[in-house]
């Protein structure tokens, strides 16, 4: 089982520490396109203030964002699973698993990132500010989820018979979906089927920690909806098969009315 998880905006910034080595980042054949990524970053966060911010989607009061990314280079490193701090990691908490589910996470869970494509949760990375949809001109044109899409792709495990429960926002799961492996989506919605972002953070960070204590080997889209049945207090839990073959099976969670 690979569980992807998406980043989150609300960062927790190492107070000390080595700055970010990233030969030493989960996968290291990335290492050259992480490289580029993070100069690409510094060089714009460090130089006009106006298109940053722009190219960032930050606001004008946003400045000390802009001053992070510029700071990249130096700025203290952490664990991954430290450093991410909103809503779905806030559920998930990994400070509280016992130390056999924190194993599991160690082995099984990756982040998404606009910058260093995935990162393991022990992976030491510094706090910065970069989303899937921001933009880098000096690094592509067409979008950072297309931009690392070739080299996700060749680097992240892939076969018949592997299982995949993607906790990622579209514009991560955009940058990489399995060919071969059995993919299951995680969503969250209400009686109507309307969508809830913040609703769906949660339901994430909760089925990806119960997953995770979980004694038994999971294995299936069953398996996942099941656990996801058992932790949702909000509602009920439904399985939908892929539309097409090659599809995602979608485990929602859909609040009461």
């Amino acid at each position: 089982m690979l569980v992807l998880l998406p980043p989150s905006e609300g960062k927790r910034a190492p107070a000390s520490g080595a700055p970010v080595d990233v030969s030493s980042l989960t996968f290291p054949e990335l290492e050259a396109r992480r490289e580029k990524a993070l100069r690409a970053l510094v060089r714009m966060a460090s130089g006009n203030r106006t298109r940053a911010l722009e190219h960032l989607g930050l606001s004008a009061g946003q400045g000390a964002e802009v001053d992070r990314d510029a700071a990249l280079l130096d700025a203290p490193a952490g664990p991954a699973g430290e450093v991410y701090t909103g809503v779905l990691f806030q559920h998930l908490d990994l400070a509280s698993l016992p130390e056999a589910a924190l194993a599991r996470a160690r082995e099984h869970v990756l982040v998404s990132s606009a910058l260093w494509g995935v990162v393991a949760l022990d992976d030491h990375i510094p706090a910065y500010r970069l989303s899937i949809g921001s933009r880098i001109p000096a690094l592509t044109r067409s979008g950072l989820a297309a931009w690392w899409r070739p080299a996700l792709t060749s680097v992240l495990p892939d076969a018949p018979g592997d299982l995949v429960v993607d906790m990622r926002s579209g514009g991560y799961a955009a940058a990489w979906r399995p060919r071969a492996s059995t993919l299951v989506e995680v969503k969250a919605s209400t009686a109507a089927g309307k969508p809830i972002s913040h609703m769906a953070k949660a339901v994430r960070g909760s089925v990806t920690r119960d997953l995770l204590l979980s004694p038994k080997p999971i294995t299936s889209p069953e398996d996942v909806a099941t656990i996801a049945e058992r932790g949702a207090d909000v509602g009920r839990v439904e399985l939908t098969p892929p539309a097409k073959p090659g599809g995602a099976h979608v485990i929602d969670v859909i609040a009461a009315a």
